[in-house]
């Protein structure tokens, strides 16, 4: 990523509150997702805190998602689902630390780091609790939070094997506080989200919760670590 690239991106992230920030990314995304561009859809490299990336399931090859639709049951919370469009804009998660100044921008996320996954359109944070999701009965997973600001019940550890994520790796993403891990089994909605894929959380680690980064904005590592790789 050129000098150009990275001080937009900062621009982009200083604008203010998340919805304001999340309208601004889209257009940001236009410019930055076409041939020749500052930004990567897929490749070597390293997934870095404060990208901005699609999520994508292995087995079931759907998307992460979200969008202001809440369950009618459990939390009643806003939903998450997986989508098979990958051109869906409520597809988009920020990576972000567990903590205040646990992430710097630019830094490469390690593997067993404790992150946040931010939505970026409605600034709600991934998120899950002991209530069952509504079609598989396994741990419903939902956004909460505004601004990007939940509570610790939004923190994912990042399982990789190496020493941080890579782009081109499988990973699996466990809750800190429950142990499930982020998952898709296949169950679908009907209305008002009809054809879109449960996702929730499993108790155990096995192929319905292996995810890849896709589309997105990588920002380029701040460091070179000494496993991995420094490109964008």
């Amino acid at each position: 990523m050129g000098p150009s690239c990275r001080s937009s991106a900062g621009a982009m992230w200083s604008a203010g509150r998340a919805r304001v920030a999340g309208r601004a990314l889209l257009g940001l995304l236009l410019t930055l997702l076409v041939p020749n561009s500052c930004a990567a859809k897929t490749g070597a490299g390293l997934v870095t805190c404060g990208s901005v990336l699609k999520l994508f399931n292995t087995q079931h090859r759907v998307r992460l998602h979200s969008h202001d639709i809440k369950y009618g049951s459990g939390s009643g919370q806003q939903s998450v689902t997986g989508v098979e469009a990958s051109d869906d804009a409520n597809s988009y998660w920020r990576i972000r630390g567990g903590s205040e100044g646990g992430c710097p921008r630019g830094a490469p996320v390690r593997c067993g780091q404790a992150v946040r996954l931010t939505h970026v359109l409605t600034g709600k944070n991934l998120h899950t609790h002991h209530f069952p999701s509504p079609l598989s009965n396994n741990q419903e997973v939902s956004a909460f939070g505004e601004d990007g600001e939940g509570d610790d019940l939004d923190l994912w550890t990042v399982r990789c094997s190496g020493q941080h994520w890579e782009r081109e790796a499988a990973v699996r993403f466990q809750h800190v506080g429950t142990s499930v891990f982020l998952s898709v089994t296949g169950e679908q909605y009907g209305s008002p989200i009809r054809g879109q894929h449960e996702v929730h959380g499993m108790s155990s680690a096995n192929t319905h919760n292996t995810w890849k980064a896709m589309e997105g904005i990588f920002i380029k590592p701040s460091m070179d670590p000494s496993a991995g790789h420094d490109e964008l």
